[in-house]
């Protein structure tokens, strides 16, 4: 039986920067991108629409735009528990995850 992804949040794209972006706290476009082997342009699309929408919040660090899900949100906890409902059918994006986390920094700094 075929089982279509689902993409309750008005695109696959968006649907799966937010299950990233939940599974990695904090991330910032080019990373996303590579962790959901998907197009930047296409990342950024999400990441805005997304930011618009209040889902996510974005911050200026140097010249990289970090995001994060929305501490403010009007119902955080309940995206929270259902972001995490929808990340446990995707195995393969968390090892991608936990395989970015395992690489050290180029800065040569500790986690």
């Amino acid at each position: 039986m075929l089982v279509s992804r689902s993409a309750p949040f008005g695109g696959k794209a968006r649907t799966l920067v937010l299950l990233a972006l939940h599974l990695l706290e904090e991330s910032f476009a080019r990373e996303l991108a590579r962790v959901l082997d998907a197009p930047l342009n296409g990342v950024q699309q999400a990441l805005r629409g997304l930011e618009l929408d209040g889902l996510v919040a974005g911050r200026s660090a140097g010249r990289t735009r970090l995001y994060r899900l929305n501490p403010r949100y009007f119902a955080r906890a309940e995206l929270n528990a259902y972001l995490a409902r929808l990340a446990e059918a995707e195995t393969t994006l968390m090892k991608r995850v936990v395989q970015l986390r395992k690489r050290p920094r180029r800065s040569g700094k500790p986690l």
